[in-house]
């Protein structure tokens, strides 16, 4: 009987792996390493080889399940590692007390290596720092660049306008974000949908309402101090309060940062 190969043919061609296409995913030298340790294996009848799979599918499932578990935790705003708060950001969590962090980087604009001294920079489509702190480029798909620890000073990630205000949006529509005055959702792209500060005490809040009528109903029920005017005044323009956030005109941006809930205030019963 011929021997299955990796890749999953048999000379007769009467058989095809189901992960075939996984496999493009390995380079080139990784993928001959492969075939090289399965013809040293001897296994004629592929028994071998599907057992070291099943072993890989428990391994891979296990890491699946540890990573889901951290994602939950950094979902509810804490460190996986430390646990303690995590400063929260559209494409970014960090972790002040450990040195935790995630980030996304952009996906048009690309990356910028500048190295020591004035040297000059490298430019491409991604960057991995790595543990020994080394940096690897990558352009096409491919390695451009090892460019070691000691001789680059910083990366820059280059986020285009249009990218960052595309991302903001797309994340704004997965929110659901309650109206603060009758607790359903709002569309932020609905006619009346309104977003504003306002301090009841010494520290500024933030509230959403999905139609002018629940705005207005909650101004009536929870009038503004006067001398402060919330209500009709542009935060930036007022240091009355202990602020949280910026002004009106970022609001939308920072919305999914700040996991907006609705705060306890609600309607009285009539």
């Amino acid at each position: 009987m011929p021997m299955m190969s990796f890749f999953g043919w048999r000379k007769d061609d009467e058989y095809v792996d189901k992960d075939k296409d996984k496999n493009i995913f390995l380079p080139e030298e990784q993928r001959e390493n492969l075939e090289h340790d399965i013809a040293i294996l001897d296994d004629e009848d592929g028994a071998h080889e599907q057992r070291l799979m099943k072993v890989a599918e428990r391994e891979v499932q296990s890491a699946a399940e540890d990573s889901l578990k951290k994602l939950q935790v950094v979902k509810m705003g804490r460190c996986p590692v430390c646990g303690e708060h995590l400063s929260q950001h559209l494409s970014a969590n960090i972790c002040e007390a450990c040195g935790w962090h995630k980030y996304d980087i952009p996906k048009q604009g690309g990356i910028k290596v500048h190295l020591r001294n004035n040297e000059g920079l490298v430019e491409g489509e991604r960057a991995y720092v790595l543990n020994n702190g080394d940096c690897l480029v990558i352009s096409k798909d491919v390695v451009t660049a090892k460019i070691p620890a000691s001789a680059y000073a910083w990366v820059e990630y280059a986020w285009t306008d249009d990218e960052v205000s595309q991302r903001s949006k797309a994340v704004t529509e997965m929110l659901q974000i309650s109206c603060g005055w009758c607790g359903g959702k709002c569309d932020t792209k609905k006619d009346g949908f309104h977003l504003v500060h306002v301090a009841f005490g010494t520290t500024q809040e933030r509230y959403c309402f999905c139609s002018d009528d629940c705005y207005e109903a909650f101004r009536k029920m929870y009038p503004a101090r006067v001398h402060r005017n919330c209500y009709d005044r542009n935060c930036a323009d007022c240091n009355l309060c202990t602020k949280r956030y910026g002004d009106e005109a970022e609001g939308m941006r920072v919305l999914a940062k700040d996991l907006l809930r609705a705060p306890s205030l609600t309607k009285k019963k009539e």
